[in-house]
């Protein structure tokens, strides 16, 4: 039998993982959660490895870019930063986001708040050098934005 101090224990320990994530950027914005700084989020993803942390993360654009496939939006000004949590657009987002915004967000979000709800993941980066792998790499967290919803601009 399971003494009740140890079953309290675990009961407690349980419900505590309920009440930490807010499930939509409009619910941490009207103050039902706090959301999540970009260094939270960087930690947490690297112990959560290879899942990754469901939430709703915070964070000023300090820089952004693309490249064939996507659009991003980093929390510093070096996407290298091991600090840095990089917000991944996928094309539709980034559509659906410049359609509700009325340009680029890559341009239009720098110096701007943000509010992401997804799940940020420790991502490999392999290094190349003339378009082979070097086999060096480095480690990025990332939140995957399928959707324009799952941004609200502050």
């Amino acid at each position: 039998m399971i003494r009740p101090a140890l079953a309290t224990a675990f009961l407690a320990i349980a419900l505590c993982g309920c009440a930490v994530t807010p499930t939509s950027p409009e619910r941490a914005a009207a103050g039902s959660a706090a959301p999540l700084t970009p260094a939270q989020a960087v930690v947490m993803a690297a112990e959560a490895a290879p899942e990754g942390v469901e939430g709703v993360f915070e964070l000023e654009v300090r820089g952004s870019g693309r490249d064939a496939f996507r659009s991003f939006l980093n929390s510093e000004a070096d996407c290298r930063d091991q600090r840095c949590l990089t917000i991944a657009l996928a094309p539709a987002a980034a559509a659906g986001l410049r359609e509700r915004l009325g340009g680029d967000p890559v341009e239009l979000l720098r110096g701007r708040r943000i509010l992401v709800s997804g799940t940020a993941r420790r991502v490999r980066i392999d290094f190349t050098a003339n378009g082979r792998p070097t086999g060096k790499y480095s480690f990025q967290t990332h939140v995957q934005v399928d959707d324009a919803t799952q941004v609200v601009v502050r």
